[in-house]
Order: C-alpha cells, then structure tokens, then sequence
C-alpha cells in the first residue's frame, strides 16, 4: 500500500502522520498535494550535504534519513563560539532552502535528541548540562525501539528525568538492555560508534576568503596558501604525508575535490602545489569559492631532507628521482608506478610483488641470480597449442601460439618446480602442480619460457603453457 514518507509544517497541522495511509491523508485532505518519495535520491542528497558539511568540521557521520553528525570538538573557535557556529550553519542552510533543526551537545545522542524533540529550532547545550537538557523530552528522544518507547509511555513515564529516576536494574529486565546502552550515550557514561564520511583526520587546514575567488591564478595561490599552513605544522612536528586530499568549497554548497599522492613522505609546500597546479584546470569554480580545505594523509615520521644519493641521477633521490615518480603517479595513476620486490618463494609468480617505487627492498629475500628467469612474466600462463615433444624430458620441438606456429631452434631444461611441500601438510601436497620448465629459442630468435604441466604419465596427452618472454 502507500503511505506517507514525510510532511511538512501544514500537513502536520491537519492532522497528517509519516507511516499514515495515503487514500487516509487524501480523505482527511482533499485538497492534499503530493509527490513521490525519491530514497535513492534523497540518500544521495544527504551524502552530498555531508561533504558540504566539511566546511564545518572535518568528522561528518550520516544519520539516514535526514540527519547528520558533526564532531565539533576543536573548531568552535573558528567562529567564536559554538553558538555562532549554529547560526552560520542555520543561515547557510536557510539560503539553500533546506529546513534544519540544530543542536550542540556533549555527546552525540543528546544532540540528537535536543535536534528532534527540544523547543528550540537551535539549542546548544553547555559542557556538563546534558541531563538537565534532556529532562522535559519524551522517552522516543533516546532513539529506543518504537515498542520499547510506547511501552515506557503507557506505564505514565512521559519525560525522561521520571525515566532516569528509576533504578537501572529494574529498568533493563522491564525494557530491555538497549534502553540502558541509550541512556548511557546520552549522559556520556558509554562511546556511540559513529562511522564518519572521512575518518577524523588531525592534520587538516582552511582557508575562509572574505571575497569568493574563481580565478586560475588565485586557485593555484590559495593551494600554495592552504599547503604552507600545513606542512609548517607537520615540519613543526617531524612529520610528512604520502596524500594530500585539496577541496575547494563553492557559494552553492558543492565542493570540488582534488588528490595527489608522493612517492616519499613530504612536506614541501611548494612542490605539493606543484603537482596541484595540472588539476586546477578541471575546478569549475562556479560563482565563486569562498573555503579551500587540505588534508593530510599517510602521516609518518619525516626526519630532515632525504639525501640519500641514488646512481641513476646527479641529484638526492628526494631532489632528483622522487619528483619525477609523483609526476608520473598523478598523471598516470598510482597503481600503475610500482618497483618489483622479491620474494622467497620457488614458485615463478609468487616470488615477486608489487611495492612503491621508492621503498626500500626487503633485506630478507632476493630473486637467484644462477637462474635465468624472463624479463616479462604474464599474469596467467598462456596454454599452447600443437605442441610436438618426445616425452617424458625433452623440449617441444614446435608449438602454436596465439594463432601462430613456432619451430624450436634451440632449447635448454628441464628445470624441475614443485609444489611448496614444506608449508603445507602432507595431504595438501599435489602431484599435479609440478612443473618442468623450458627456456626455447624459435627460428626467428624470439626466446620463450615454456612448461609441461603435471608429471609424465603414459597414454595422457601433456599440457603445455607458455609463462614469459626473455627480451
């Protein structure tokens, strides 16, 4: 059936309900207006408003359907007052249409529920006064169970204080647990696990502009501007970032944001809006921005200049190669600037992993360097076809590969590699991971590393693959 999702002020004063019948509403009202709830797109709007909300504070949880939480702690004084942080918030939202109910409280459950049931369209609630806030609200403000709430009601326990009055054990086994776990997050006795849009992040720095700003030339300014006042912090504090996250908040609420990622932990301003400046191009700074936000992720310790010389270049690896892999991580991608490592391990595709460029290699394990091995190892063995061999140890003679037929010329193996037999039980060892391996050179001088899959067994047609190219 239909019902009502959401009514406003008039319909409320007629008599309407979220959860009412809709042939009930239109019967009540016949002149009743109606739309059609859009959840998925509501969803979005409350997810686009939350990263609008970082403007405020870097900490913004969803509360689905209609709501939001702001950690605050910290930034009040950015504004002046906590008070005055609501009513930049309540005018901003006011100039977008968006109707707003607000509160500032000690913990996020009693703002919640001064939000939703207290007598102010703002209440902020001084440091230590919650329960005296939460007094005169019905039991619902504590986000119970709708039954557990109705049940509390009909015993004549209209107000929380009569609530609270009541001894606790007495108050689990009639109502439950859960009302006791909401009173405690109320009152600041238990933590509520809010999960944040982005996680809190300490190393984080703003920018308000008295005048909007839209210019490319301003854009790059403010991003050198907002990047010195961190990284003056993190210098100050032997730190460096491997991220750094760049948002520019526009006048209609939207916010553009720009990553880049470094090779090395860093803190030089100068070369962080370096690697800025390309992305700038792509901020549609609309009818002006009026915040620039940086933060800083993948923090750790960063203890002086790096001036480790490295053999490819004249200059310290962080003046020298470090720059150019950032240039080539942002413009291609980070996943796709990466240095092999070696490890310990006999089987050819696990012995190597994938690492950042510029880490050091691991001391514990190293690639043999008696074995020839392929530059180019694919990521899965190619099977071949028509493959000629006279058994059980020689090498083909010929194969067809990708469509083409190729006739050995010279060959040399087999080279024997097993199953991992010594971390594993004796049951899990398998006979048919064996492989002997073939490094073969075709008559065009192309050089392959081939394999026979499985031990030799009479009257079984062997299966060959092809693993990795030499040159």
């Amino acid at each position: 059936m239909r019902v009502v999702c959401a009514v406003d002020a008039a319909g409320r004063r007629a008599g309407l309900f979220v959860g009412q019948k809709a042939t009930d509403a239109a019967a009540l009202c016949p002149g009743l207006v109606t739309a059609e709830a859009e959840p998925e797109a509501d969803a979005a709007a409350l997810v686009e408003l939350a990263d609008w909300c970082v403007r405020f504070s870097p900490a913004v949880a969803l509360d689905p359907p209609d709501g939001l939480f702001l950690d605050v702690t910290g930034v009040a004084h950015l504004w002046g007052s906590e008070a005055e942080l609501a009513e930049d918030l309540r005018a901003r939202l006011a100039r977008n249409g968006l109707p707003f109910r607000i509160a500032i409280a000690d913990t996020a459950a009693a703002a919640w529920a001064v939000a939703h049931q207290g007598a102010e369209t703002i209440g902020v609630v001084p440091p230590g006064e919650a329960a005296a806030a939460l007094a005169r609200l019905r039991p619902s403000a504590l986000r119970l169970s709708p039954d557990a709430a109705a049940q509390i009601e009909r015993l004549g326990l209209r107000r929380l204080d009569q609530v609270l009055a009541l001894p606790r054990a007495p108050l689990a086994r009639r109502f439950g647990a859960e009302t006791l776990m909401r009173i405690d997050q109320a009152l600041g006795r238990a933590q509520e696990a809010l999960s944040f849009r982005r996680p809190a992040n300490p190393w984080f720095a703003r920018l308000a502009f008295a005048e909007p700003i839209s210019a490319l030339e301003d854009l790059q300014r403010v991003s050198f501007d907002v990047a010195a006042k961190l990284c003056e912090r993190l210098e100050r504090e032997g730190q460096g970032a491997r991220r750094f996250d760049l948002a520019f908040h526009r006048l209609d609420g939207k916010a553009h944001p720009l990553r880049i990622g470094l090779a090395l932990a860093a803190r030089d301003p100068a070369r962080i809006a370096k690697l800025f400046a390309p992305k700038l191009e792509t901020v549609d700074p609309g009818f002006g921005i009026e915040v620039v936000t940086l933060a800083a992720e993948g923090v750790e310790p960063v203890t002086g200049r790096q001036v480790r010389l490295d053999a490819l270049l004249d200059g310290g690896l962080e003046d020298g190669l470090a720059p150019l892999v950032d240039r080539l991580a942002n413009r291609l991608g980070e996943d796709r600037v990466w240095r092999a490592v070696p490890v310990e391990s006999h089987i050819p595709e696990q012995s190597a992993r994938a690492a950042r460029p510029l880490d050091p290699a691991p001391e514990a394990a190293d690639w043999p360097t008696d074995i020839p091995r392929p530059l180019r190892l694919f990521r899965r063995p190619e099977p071949l076809e028509a493959v000629v061999a006279l058994t059980p140890d020689d090498p083909p003679r010929q194969f067809e590969w990708r469509k083409r037929l190729r006739r050995v010329r010279h060959a040399e193996g087999p080279e024997r590699i097993g199953d991992e037999w010594w971390r594993k039980e004796i049951g899990e060892v398998r006979t048919d991971a064996v492989r002997d391996y073939y490094r073969v050179e075709d008559q065009e001088g192309q050089r392959f590393w081939v394999y026979r899959e499985g031990l030799y067994a009479p009257g079984e047609t062997p299966r060959w693959f092809l693993h990795g190219l030499f040159g």
